[in-house]
């Protein structure tokens, strides 16, 4: 027992000493990875390591000498990332195994059940926050995005600073929840999804791709499953159905409510997709780590294509100093106006302004955005929420890797100290937020319509709503009434008649299990003309 704990104190003063830097606890959980003798971790191939993770809990410190007690095991891991690689700070992909190699699903700090992980490593973005605050922005807009842990990370004792924990992108019950393929069956409902997709730059291992029908510098590939896990007609179905789509967009009746873009895409995901894309001017935004999934058609449903998960924003939000990245002006669906890269931005994103239903319910969804999680005051506070967790841990990273005050590829703006980093993040969000406010395209007229009856007269609840809505409502006639949802394309979701109604109050219950997260409008109307109208959001 004492030879225990003389190694472990001889542990600690070691890592105590390493580039400078002091890490005996952190208020972050502590991640400890040690390889063979002799091996080191490498892009590929991966390699079999064990890992330990020190986290005991919310408000407690974590102490390098503290037994291991949210993972203690092996990790088959490699080195990620395809223009990070050149950072010496790297970013690891890993998948937890047993002791025979199976896969070892596990709650990773507390993260949805899974096997397959990464830890990302912060280097250009300073701030260390970027990434993290767009997924949970993208989560609170009702979107998937994977889940993050900030955590500190030890190699072979070597510190390697603030790293985020966080879920790889794949279809999974608690990931991109749509079904999985049957592979290889071939029948109709299998060879209609799930699939996730992505536009992307040909790095790293790249598989089978396809190039757009109008643009051979936009290039797909399959993410999940890959394309060694598919066959042929699954293959040929997903490249199908995006050449249906970029046919019905390019052509002339692409606005049509039958034919044209509403038949192959789920549209809210795009404008949440569009506006955070556009909030953070990605210069790598649309043609580069941009992903797409589908769900596989039922009787009923035939599941359109949705943008997203969001992913890689570290250089975003003015952390670029090319191409304009850097303004709070202009718009980044432009990107190929001002540069001309090997990859180019879908045509599609900016052929769908042209149609006012796609583009006055962006504008909608914009100002409700503005009014609650986009605000300035949100997005700031949520910043300085992150800034304040990383208070401690974050000086221990830039002593580890001392770049305050010094340009890293391919810095925007370079602050003499972090609080200057992070204060240039929130003025340029702002002004950037306030250009958008002023340029984003379409009208929305969400307000309730004036009658001459009081609003009171009609009313929602609860809203935001879940599984279900009640609308209630009163009449100063008898007749039938027509209740209408509409999302903000105009787009009619679902639709009620009540017959022979009488005088006096009225309610009725929606069940929304299947609505999309987002707002929606409906419509009162008695024998046919309109009496009222409101504004729901599911969340």
């Amino acid at each position: 027992m004492l030879r225990t704990i003389l190694l472990a104190l001889l542990l600690s003063s070691v890592l105590m000493q390493l580039h400078g830097q002091t890490l005996t606890s952190s208020n972050l959980p502590i991640v400890v990875i040690t390889t063979p003798q002799g091996q080191t971790i490498q892009d590929d191939p991966r390699i079999t390591c064990h890992m330990g993770v020190i986290n005991n809990g919310t408000g407690n410190m974590n102490n390098i000498t503290d037994p291991y007690n949210n993972y203690d095991g092996d990790i088959f891991i490699e080195i990620r990332g395809s223009t990070s690689q050149q950072y010496p700070k790297k970013g690891y992909g890993f998948e937890t195994q047993d002791s025979l190699g199976n896969n070892n699903p596990i709650a990773l700090l507390g993260m949805p059940v899974e096997h397959d992980w990464i830890l990302y490593g912060p280097y250009p973005d300073k701030t260390l926050i970027r990434n993290v605050m767009t997924y949970e922005f993208a989560r609170q807009m009702g979107n998937y995005a994977p889940a993050t842990r900030y955590c500190e990370l030890v190699i072979d004792g070597d510190y390697r600073g603030v790293y985020v924990a966080m879920e790889r992108i794949k279809i999974d019950g608690d990931r991109v929840d749509i079904q999985k393929l049957h592979i290889p069956n071939t029948w109709l409902d299998t060879l209609t999804g799930g699939y996730i997709l992505k536009v992307d730059k040909l790095t790293g291992e790249v598989g089978y791709t396809w190039e757009s029908l109008y643009d051979n510098e936009v290039v797909f590939q399959f993410h999940d499953p890959e394309f060694d896990e598919l066959n042929s007609m699954q293959v040929s179905y997903m490249e199908n159905y995006i050449g249906d789509f970029e046919a019905a967009v390019n052509g002339p009746n692409f606005d049509d409510l039958t034919g044209g873009w509403r038949d192959y895409i789920e549209d809210k995901t795009f404008h949440d997709f569009f506006i955070l894309q556009e909030l953070g001017r990605t210069v790598d935004g649309y043609r580069s780590s941009s992903f797409l999934h589908k769900d596989k058609n039922t009787i009923t449903w035939n599941a359109k294509l949705r943008a997203g998960p969001m992913w890689d924003f570290n250089l975003s939000y003015g952390n670029a100093d090319y191409c304009l990245a850097e303004t709070t002006t202009g718009w980044q669906y432009k990107f190929d106006e001002v540069c001309n890269f090997t990859t180019a931005i879908p045509f599609w994103w900016e052929r769908l302004l042209d149609s006012p239903g796609y583009t006055n319910a962006l504008r909608c969804r914009w100002e409700e955005l503005r009014q609650g999680i986009l605000s300035t005051t949100n997005v700031n506070n949520y910043i300085d929420s992150l800034a304040n967790v990383l208070q401690s841990a974050r000086i221990r990273n830039f002593q580890r890797w001392p770049i305050i005050g010094q340009y890293v590829n391919w810095n925007g703006f370079v602050g003499q100290t972090y609080q200057e980093d992070v204060d240039y993040l929130k003025t340029w969000m702002e002004q950037r937020s306030l250009w958008i406010d002023a340029n984003m395209p379409g009208e929305c007229n969400l307000a309730v319509e004036e009658t001459e009856l009081e609003p009171s007269y009609h009313t929602a609840w609860p809203n935001p709503f879940d599984q279900g809505i009640s609308v209630g409502f009163s009449l100063f006639g008898a007749g039938d009434v027509e209740i209408s949802v509409l999302d903000l394309s105009g787009r009619l979701v679902e639709q009620q008649t009540l017959s022979n109604l009488t005088s006096g109050t009225h309610a009725t219950t929606f069940e929304t299990g299947n609505w999309v997260n987002g707002a929606y409008l409906y419509v009162i109307s008695l024998d046919g003309n309109k009496l009222y109208t409101g504004k729901i959001v599911k969340q």
